[in-house]
């Protein structure tokens, strides 16, 4: 099984501590960084001499610089690492928006945050095809 190193942007505690525990019982991701905005995420990338990030999982409204923000700074500054947009909105615009700026997938979130281990599988269904034929 592929293990996916992620890095996960959420400024909301709550949501946050349910998604890095979903995603850490889950033997397909590893997280290696947790943040509240886009201006921790870069400040923690920066630092690396060589980040081994796969992937970030970004919420998309947040203080500081957004998801939006985090998609196009990832994408010019770090090829090698995908992004994936994370909403509570379902809207068609914005992951369509998240998609045309280079996000990897765009994910509704759970309406509740005990629902995180049905969204984490189906995060690694999404990713894994591609990644299994590079």
């Amino acid at each position: 099984m592929k293990r996916f190193k992620i890095a996960i942007v959420e400024d909301d505690e709550d949501e946050r501590f349910f998604m890095v525990d979903a995603f850490n019982s889950f033997a397909g991701f590893e997280v290696v960084g947790e943040f509240g905005n886009g201006d921790q995420l870069m400040a923690w990338l920066g630092k690396q001499a060589d980040p081994t990030t796969e992937l970030v999982i970004t919420d998309l409204n947040m203080p500081g610089k957004n998801g939006y923000d985090i998609i196009s700074e990832v994408r010019s500054k770090y090829s090698g690492i995908d992004v994936v947009a994370t909403s509570t909105s379902s809207v068609d615009a914005t992951r369509n928006k998240c998609l045309a700026m280079g996000a990897r997938q765009f994910l509704v979130k759970p309406d509740v945050f005990i629902h995180y281990q049905d969204y984490v599988e189906r995060l690694y269904q999404l990713l894994s095809p591609a990644r299994s034929s590079n």
